[in-house]
């Protein structure tokens, strides 16, 4: 297995949305919807410039974080990284790049959604210093 100095973090471009759709659909516990169209995903990339990141090890996408936020708090999305590469700090170093790019552009807050059901992604969440709200619920509606 490779270290994590043989991988490269690098800003998504649309050009990855292949891959990157592949490696999504293919994580267990990610919730993807009409929202993740390549179109839909070209628009949040043009909105959040410089917010959204993968990681590759050679020609291969290995690891991705949606990010953007609303002028006032963050939001990270569909952070994965291929099974075999986990537990490498790949995930933390994606979110990292994120949240620092947020920083620099004065948001001082980050949100993020995780389904009750995603043993992987509530425990990756907890470790690595993530609160989880009990003050407050998530409503939705579709329009």
């Amino acid at each position: 297995m490779p270290f994590v100095s043989d991988v490269a973090i690098q800003e998504m471009q649309i050009e990855d949305y292949d891959e990157v759709y592949k490696l999504w659909s293919n994580t267990p516990g990610m919730g993807l919807s009409d929202a993740d169209k390549k179109e839909n995903i070209q628009k949040f990339l043009l909105r959040n410039k410089g917010l959204s990141y993968v990681c590759r090890h050679g020609d291969r996408i290995i690891g991705t974080v949606l990010c953007g936020h609303d002028g006032r708090r963050g939001h990270i999305y569909h952070v994965t990284v291929v099974e075999e590469y986990r537990g490498k700090g790949i995930g933390r170093r994606l979110v990292e790049t994120s949240l620092e790019k947020l920083k620099s552009e004065g948001i001082n807050k980050c949100h993020l959604v995780v389904f009750a059901d995603n043993a992987v992604g509530n425990a990756f969440w907890a470790s690595t210093g993530w609160d989880k709200r009990k003050d407050i619920f998530i409503y939705s509606k579709s329009i």
